[in-house]
């Protein structure tokens, strides 16, 4: 055995049981002190059976406890739980229960992005014993949800859930044309890992998403004085780029009023408001005169809130608007690899306090929507994987946000986080989602596939 190596027993604390969070109390009667007990002695009974790769190191009141193997080169995580309450979330919630227990600060982790990498480098064993707890925590929750109630705990987690809607909020870790999606690095900013090798410079970020918008117009084969349909407008970057570029007509789609407000604001700033409209509408709802109205259509990263059982009338919806000759549609959004894919998707972080009812389509799915929603009248011109390209988009909206976020302004639109403890369960959040995602992205257990159809033969 190497210096660099030690042996030690095996397992993992990010047990992804599906059950629902419960509301906890903290230590306010006998059976939650059993409840937290039980499930203290079953997660750290199971751990040393699911880590193969990595090590874990976990401190509570009662001790140290190590799991797995350190080796150079290898995830080294450790977690401080400072409040019993944690064991009870993991138990009956899994990795939901890890990030509600993280973001209420009842655990402190060493490295967050390690943590995410040893419980996918253990996914296989962790999904397996997860099922054990799972049934035998569906039994306690049942329980506890008819005797315990709303919480405090529970409360304030629920309102961190729609701090996500604020421009103040986004204005700090965004790039200029506020995209909330991945750039796309090239040499002049170092590649995908340039911030990590060379560090980060001035305007990265910006370059790198321009880029992204020009890759995605010239793939729709966008010219001069066309006409485009956007279904997500975020704060209209690309669409004011499209019409500055391309002298276009650009018609825009947002549910979100404050979106609408500030991307209205930056296309009247530009000059551009008698080309870009901005229509606060449901894709489902375009109107009749939409019908074969454009040559192309653009959709980045807005597909993962259609859902499964609406992909074939968001393709049908695409193919009534789009010219029957010389069109074309780009639709980007994060996927699941094929063997990943199913239309049902749990609850998990990302879809209680980040996109609430998202559901990560898999590219073949949307391949097939397409093609039938049309009746052929799509051809696949292009398939793109992006996902290397996230973790440093990540990174670098994780670090704009530490240094640029100012807990006055976000208290302005959210009173309740001028309160201290509050603020710090809201940055929180934010840093669980970039070093959750940023994982997810660098292992490859979702991708982020940009599709590119064009209308064939002008069959209608």
């Amino acid at each position: 055995m190497r210096s660099d190596e030690k042996s030690l027993d095996h397992g993992h604390s990010l047990a992804t049981s599906s059950s629902p969070l419960i509301p906890l109390q903290k230590r306010s009667s006998g059976s939650l002190t059993w409840l937290a007990s039980y499930a203290r002695s079953s997660i750290l009974y199971f751990l040393r059976r699911a880590i193969s790769i990595g090590y874990l190191e976990i401190e509570d009141a009662q001790g140290i406890h190590e799991y797995g193997r350190y080796m150079k080169g290898h995830n080294m995580v450790r977690l401080k739980v400072s409040d019993e309450t944690f064991w009870s979330r993991v138990f009956l919630s899994g990795d939901l229960g890890f990030s509600e227990a993280y973001m209420l600060g009842e655990v402190e982790v060493n490295d967050l992005k390690a943590t995410m990498n040893l419980w996918l480098d253990n996914e296989s064993s962790i999904t397996g014993l997860s099922s054990t707890l799972g049934r035998i925590s569906a039994i306690i929750s049942g329980f506890s949800n008819a005797f315990l109630g709303q919480t405090h705990s529970r409360a304030r987690l629920n309102v961190i859930a729609s701090y996500d809607q604020s421009n103040e909020l986004f204005k700090a870790f965004l790039s200029q044309e506020m995209m909330y999606s991945c750039a796309l690095w090239g040499e002049e900013e170092g590649g995908i890992l340039g911030d990590l090798e060379e560090g980060p410079t001035t305007h990265d970020l910006e370059d790198a998403q321009i880029r992204k918008i020009h890759h995605v117009l010239r793939k729709a084969r966008v010219k001069r004085g066309h006409r485009i349909l956007e279904f997500g407008t975020g704060w209209g970057g690309l669409a004011i780029e499209a019409a500055r570029t391309y002298d276009c007509e650009i018609d825009t789609l947002t549910l979100s009023k404050e979106q609408k407000t500030l991307a209205e604001e930056r296309i009247k700033a530009a000059g551009l408001e008698n080309r870009v409209h901005v229509h606060l509408l449901d894709y489902r709802d375009i109107p009749p005169e939409f019908e074969h109205a454009f040559d192309a259509f653009i959709s980045i990263e807005m597909i993962e809130h259609v859902g499964a059982q609406h992909y074939n009338t968001y393709f049908k919806l695409v193919d009534f608007a789009l010219k029957p000759r010389n069109a074309t549609a780009v639709i980007s959004s994060s996927t699941f690899p094929e063997p990943r894919y199913t239309s049902y998707q749990a609850e998990d972080f990302m879809r209680r306090y980040m996109w609430p009812n998202s559901c990560l389509p898999s590219p073949t799915v949307l391949i097939d929507a397409a093609h039938a929603a049309s009746q052929g009248r799509f051809a696949l011109e292009g398939v793109e994987n992006h996902a290397s390209h996230y973790p440093r988009t990540l990174r670098t909206w994780a670090r704009r946000l530490d240094a640029n976020l100012r807990q006055d302004l976000i208290a302005d639109v959210y009173p309740s986080l001028g309160d201290d403890a509050e603020f710090a369960i809201f940055k929180r959040k934010w840093a669980y989602f970039f070093a959750y995602a940023g994982a997810g992205f660098e292992k490859g257990y979702i991708a982020c596939h940009m599709l590119t159809f064009t209308r064939m033969n002008g069959v209608l």
